[in-house]
């Protein structure tokens, strides 16, 4: 069967900046896929490049087996693109602008299927409403909409949930995923890492417009080594031996990076031998995020246990609040 996106040895070179560098890659259909880099790793240039709007230096790619250069209607015709973005017509109301992109595509009588999608996307009271009058999260509703109106096989979304609400992630998410069971391939990138851990089956991660990463994410969860184990202690003291491993101070409690599971009874054997009584464990696996950090602060995924505990805490700080949401997506 053909993929749904091959991407082969793809370049863009923009004078001596390299925004993708000999990009290989292939989207299966069906698949929820994530595409996930730090800014500037090529991630928006990748898709810009599938959608048609910037030519590739080297390298080929292609939609449904349909090549985005020679073939760009059928490609095009198969791919649905939320960008960054907001961009929008100030002149029509939300219902025109979904029935103006239905007819970019040769759609008429689509009126049955613009009707779902904006119930589903919550902007059915506001069909009428001009899209000058609406807000931020309201216009990246509809530019969800305006991907979806032609009934794309491929679903490609760039940062969909940048700046918007709670209520509209949880909304935006289940909608999706249906589209993605009825056999829609979906491609995703995000800074929300929790969601892509969450929704994607399979991720590729770019770097210097490189791919470093490829892999399921479950795969990707289980290669790279390492645990955390969480500790309250009585009395509230850790030996000096182990306070190198400590990631995170909490009152009563302490957060220790280590390498390996083996670790855990070495520090069991030392909080004991000086004395310390445990009042709560936990052991856990890194997440997507701890993961993400790894590889990006290596090209080959490895980082020293050291690098690893000393860039832990500066990183919750960044996004600790972005975690309620995939919790209940979950």
């Amino acid at each position: 069967m053909v993929p749904a996106i091959q991407v082969e040895k793809v370049s863009k070179h923009y004078g001596a900046l390299r925004a993708l560098d000999e990009v290989s890659l292939t989207v299966e259909r069906g698949e929820f896929f994530g595409l996930l880099g730090p800014n500037g790793a090529g991630k928006t240039t990748l898709i810009n490049i599938l959608a048609g709007l910037v030519l590739a230096t080297r390298g080929g790619a292609r939609v449904m087996g349909h090549d985005v250069v020679r073939q760009y209607r059928e490609a095009r015709r198969a791919l649905g693109v939320v960008p960054q973005e907001l961009v929008f017509d100030p002149f029509f109301t939300v219902r025109e602008a979904l029935a103006f992109q239905s007819g970019y595509f040769g759609l008429r009588h689509n009126q049955d299927w613009i009707d779902e999608v904006m119930h589903h996307l919550d902007l059915a009271a506001r069909a009428e409403t001009n899209m000058r009058a609406l807000s931020g999260g309201m216009k990246r509703r509809v530019l969800v909409a305006q991907a979806l109106v032609h009934k794309p096989p491929v679903i490609v979304l760039d940062e969909p949930t940048a700046g918007v609400d709670v209520e509209l992630r949880q909304a935006l998410w289940r909608f999706v995923r249906r589209l993605n069971q009825d056999g829609h391939t979906i491609v995703l990138t995000t800074h929300y890492l929790e969601e892509a851990e969450a929704l994607c089956g399979r991720i590729a991660m770019l770097k210097q417009g490189r791919v470093v990463a490829l892999d399921t994410t479950q795969n990707l969860l289980r290669r790279h080594s390492g645990c955390y184990l969480e500790l309250r202690l009585q009395p509230d003291r850790l030996p000096g031996t182990l306070a190198p491993l400590v990631t995170q101070r909490r009152e009563g409690g302490y957060r220790l990076a280590l390498r390996d599971y083996n670790e855990v009874e070495r520090v069991i054997a030392e909080l004991r031998a000086a004395g310390l009584g445990i009042q709560d464990l936990e052991v856990m696996q890194p997440d997507l995020e701890e993961i993400f950090v790894q590889i990006m602060r290596g090209a080959d995924g490895q980082e020293s246990g050291d690098d690893r505990r000393k860039t832990m805490d500066e990183r919750r700080g960044q996004d600790g609040a972005l975690h309620e949401p995939i919790e209940k997506i979950r």
